[in-house]
């Protein structure tokens, strides 16, 4: 389950800011008397992480540092540098509502470093695993206040077929879920500088808008909502493969004709 908003990432945790998952609690198993409360939290994409080695960048503006993730080494990169904590309210915008039922997203953060545009959300059933939401004859319902989001801005509430546990692996990445790491849809992005526990070097085109790597990372997606507050959209996105998988040339749809 994916909330996009509309990037620093690593694959290993790092220990310089605390990671502390925003609460959104949520009803489920409604019936006429009553709905259950279940406590859930949300937990920000690691791609719009910070991404260090020993207090230093790995990835600036739109580059890799070449000391110590060199094209094509996406190994060392992922077991080199560390992806950290978010500081949801002050750099990335995010905060839970009053009634802890739901969360404010900002668009544009201004923070010390600079500024931060849009987020992306995936929501937690502990600390260190997604939620699986299981829908079959069951009702998903959610509400939105768009009244901040006019025309040209674009917001999102989508399942995608990632790893509950978000690819850790114990040696490429051992960040996990917690840190939101294992990102997938079907349009098969090549933007994610992490795949599978390495680091998307390779070919690494750093003027690309946005910037983008060799591979890309594929999975079954469907839309609930895309929209802001003048159209909605609902689109089922299937993928040929089950499951999350790392892709490049026209299995990731590139240069594939239909």
């Amino acid at each position: 389950f994916g909330w996009d908003g509309q990037i620093a990432v690593a694959q290993q945790a790092g220990t310089l800011q605390p990671e502390a998952h925003p609460d959104m609690w949520m009803q489920t198993d409604c019936t006429a008397s009553g709905c259950k409360r279940e406590k859930a939290s949300v937990v920000l994409d690691a791609n719009w992480r910070w991404v260090q080695r020993q207090g230093q960048n790995c990835y600036t503006g739109t580059k890799w540092d070449q000391a110590v993730c060199s094209d094509g080494d996406g190994e060392a990169c992922a077991q080199t540098c560390s992806v950290e904590g978010a500081d949801y309210e002050g750099t990335y915008g995010v905060t839970s509502n009053s009634d802890k039922d739901g969360v404010n997203l900002k668009f544009v953060t201004k923070h010390s470093y600079g500024a931060n545009y849009g987020s992306r959300l995936y929501v937690m059933d502990g600390e260190d695993s997604y939620m699986l939401f299981k829908l079959k004859n069951r009702e998903f319902t959610l509400d939105v206040d768009v009244s901040n989001l006019p025309c040209g801005l674009n917001g999102a509430v989508y399942f995608v077929e990632m790893d509950k546990y978000g690819d850790v692996d114990g040696s490429g990445n051992t960040a996990g879920a917690k840190y939101g790491t294992g990102y997938c849809d079907a349009q098969c992005p090549h933007d994610l500088k992490f795949i599978k526990g390495q680091a998307n070097t390779l070919n690494w085109n750093s003027t690309s808008v946005p910037p983008v790597g060799h591979f890309g990372s594929c999975c079954a997606e469907m839309d609930i909502w895309e929209a802001n507050s003048m159209a909605t959209a609902y689109t089922p996105h299937p993928c040929s493969q089950p499951g999350s998988t790392k892709c490049d040339g026209t299995a990731c749809g590139g240069n594939a004709k239909g």
